[in-house]
């Protein structure tokens, strides 16, 4: 998979991405990560991308020619190219989009800045996304938050397809409560049930957690008979 990301702040990156799982994929060849400066689109000796905003207001604007002349180069390289904008105004992102996003064979991010972008850029470019309903001030930290959830989503990214399988927002629902050595801490014990070596009851004890896991912190997911996989 390839993404290349679109920003003011290249040298952002490959930043936390540069290590764990996603490191190694792109390590191994499963994944390539570059991010590319809005800056070296621009023509004027200032390598300005933001201007002033037509009727008045406060904050800076980025300019459409630089936008979008890196945009139409990645897709005269490659119109399967799938180029998205980060913004708060877009499609929430989720584990389900995460899915959706690992199948594309090439992915670009735009990070936005300052008070927006033109919206003529916006609308060519006609995708965007939204990690949460906060502002930050640009695109960057939620770039890498969409590149972090896809990326392990790739086939080899991840040791074990069973990793994925249990994982929160699947179609097992939440993930249920997790222990590990030593059996008892601080006079709190891991539940017997776990320690018992009967599977089937061990697979039961684990949904009935997980469902009312999601039950109590998550409503807003839950509904009788279903889990957050199939929301």
């Amino acid at each position: 998979m390839r993404v290349d990301v679109l920003t003011i702040f290249p040298d952002a990156f490959p930043g936390p991405l540069g290590i764990g799982v996603v490191g190694r994929a792109v390590e191994r060849g499963l994944l390539t990560l570059q991010a590319h400066d809005l800056r070296d689109y621009t023509h004027d000796r200032h390598r300005q991308v933001d201007d002033i905003a037509y009727g008045g207001g406060p904050g800076m604007v980025l300019k459409p020619e630089p936008l979008l002349e890196a945009v139409r180069g990645f897709r005269a390289e490659d119109p399967a190219a799938r180029v998205i904008l980060l913004s708060p105004q877009g499609r929430s992102f989720n584990q389900d989009m995460a899915r959706e996003l690992a199948s594309v064979s090439h992915l670009v991010l735009v990070c936005g800045r300052y008070q927006g972008v033109d919206e003529r850029a916006r609308e060519e470019i006609g995708e965007e996304l939204s990690i949460g309903d906060y502002v930050l001030s640009g695109g960057e930290l939620a770039a890498m938050v969409v590149v972090e959830a896809v990326a392990r989503l790739v086939p080899g990214t991840l040791g074990s397809n069973e990793s994925l399988a249990d994982e929160t927002f699947t179609d097992r629902g939440f993930e249920p409560p997790l222990y590990t050595r030593p059996a008892v801490f601080e006079g709190r014990e891991v539940p017997e049930v776990l320690r018992s070596g009967n599977h089937a009851a061990i697979e039961r004890w684990r949904r009935e957690q997980s469902d009312e896991r999601m039950r109590r912190r998550r409503p807003d997911l839950a509904r009788d008979g279903a889990t957050a996989g199939g929301v």
